[in-house]
């Protein structure tokens, strides 16, 4: 494992704009909005050869009653546990409030080591620090994270309380994204996947807001569970607001993934959401799992289920190579089933056809049904070669490549899954002659 470093502090102090500079992305979402981090948010970093783990966290207000500041404490209050370092954020461009007081109080419980971060320093040359050390927590160390000013000398400290452990190798493994409409049991899942409450769930639409990666072996083989923010119809969604980063971000998640989990929940019926979000993952070409979920609060009978994969069968029929399974997330029924459907469409979507075999393939659904003619000239096929994989993409020489017609061309893509046996992942055909191309 990583040392990790928590980034702790009360609301707006910029934890967040901290942790993107340091980690050199934009993982965490970042308004001047108290409260938009909710969970942990984790990040790898390097540092002068030294590496090591950041994690974001929400911002802490220790007296709130309210149910969803309960749940960021105790996401707050775990990173603080399990971590090596803490960099305690104070606001500089204000004064102390009794939330700060609260936290350092907090902190100098946890006794672990903390470095007292005084953030907003845009101008070191008028620095008055006298006031920070009264929270008793060392000496202040002032930056200014959105300008990447001291930024270094907080680094060189963070080591200086760091075990010092050996580099660590880039582990390849399946990133699985979990995406769907809000409140249909992402995070639910995700936390029964791992075993644990990594996600923060409530009966609230919208609790999660950022993409969570969790890193996670099973049986031998690495994934990267990727929880998402729920995405709503676009015209639901005002503009620059932190539910349109939200979905940005799902959005993203979903390109970058090699496997989608669409999770539908078994207890409405299958909007239009629930397509438009099944047709995205498709036109990025990622294989698939639909998962019913909430399938312990329906009333069931013997014909329950095949009404429910007729209906999806209808409902993505662009994309008839799905494979759904039903789940609770809440019970744990089915859920550890879900890792052997991840490998099977993984590995399907990885596909490799020798030229060979591919040409018999494609002679054989020659045979069986001849191509379409045109003005009497007739489609002629060459020869076929797989180009690529995830998806598996093939591209076929033809004589006239407007000659191909749509049907056909899904014939041969339909032969082509039914005799590799690829079901759970798209499968893309380019149609080329010489150096045409076709649409």
């Amino acid at each position: 494992m990583k040392p990790l470093v928590a980034i702790i502090g009360k609301p707006n102090v910029g934890k967040s704009t901290f942790f993107n500079k340091i980690s050199g992305s934009r993982i965490s979402i970042v308004l001047d909005t108290p409260g938009v981090t909710r969970d942990r948010i984790y990040s790898d970093v390097d540092w002068l050869g030294h590496q090591f783990t950041i994690v974001d966290t929400g911002g802490i207000e220790l007296k709130s009653t309210d149910t969803m500041h309960t749940h960021i404490v105790k996401q707050a209050e775990l990173a603080i546990e399990v971590c090596d370092c803490i960099l305690f954020f104070v606001d500089g461009r204000s004064e102390l409030t009794a939330d700060d007081f609260d936290i350092a109080s907090l902190l100098r419980r946890s006794k672990k080591p903390v470095l007292l971060v005084v953030n907003k320093i845009d101008d070191f040359s008028t620095l008055n620090l006298c006031d920070y050390y009264g929270l008793g927590m060392g000496e202040p160390i002032p930056i200014s994270a959105e300008q990447k000013l001291g930024l270094g000398e907080l680094l060189d400290k963070v080591l200086e309380h760091l075990p010092s452990v050996e580099p660590v190798d880039t582990v390849e493994n399946v990133k699985v994204a979990v995406v769907g409409k809000p409140n249909v049991g992402k995070s639910s899942l995700v936390n029964k996947l791992l075993g644990y409450d990594r996600s923060i769930v409530t009966d609230i639409a919208g609790t999660t807001r950022d993409s969570i990666d969790t890193r996670v072996t099973v049986n031998g083989k690495n994934y990267t569970l990727i929880d998402t923010a729920g995405i709503r119809r676009k015209r639901s969604i005002e503009d620059s607001t932190i539910e349109q980063y939200s979905v940005v971000r799902s959005l993203a998640s979903i390109r970058r993934a090699d496997v989608c989990l669409i999770v539908i929940d078994a207890s409405s019926e299958i909007s239009e959401q629930d397509v438009k979000i099944a047709a995205y993952c498709h036109e990025q070409g990622k294989p698939s799992v639909v998962v019913i979920n909430k399938w312990d609060t329906i009333e069931k009978d013997s014909n329950t289920v095949n009404k429910f994969n007729n209906q999806l069968k209808a409902d993505l029929a662009f994309m008839d190579y799905f494979i759904a399974t039903t789940t609770s997330a809440l019970t744990g029924q089915r859920v550890s089933k879900l890792w052997e459907q991840i490998d099977y469409v993984f590995a399907k979507a990885n596909f490799r056809a020798t030229t060979g075999l591919l040409n018999d393939c494609i002679g054989d659904a020659v045979s069986s049904v001849e191509p379409p003619s045109k003005a009497g000239k007739r489609l002629k096929i060459k020869y076929a070669t797989q180009v690529s994989v995830c998806p598996p993409t093939f591209v076929i020489f033809v004589n006239t490549p407007t000659l191909m017609h749509f049907s056909y061309k899904r014939y041969l893509t339909n032969y082509l899954r039914k005799t590799f046996d690829l079901q759970g992942t798209p499968l893309r055909i380019v149609i080329r002659g010489g150096n045409e191309k076709d649409e």
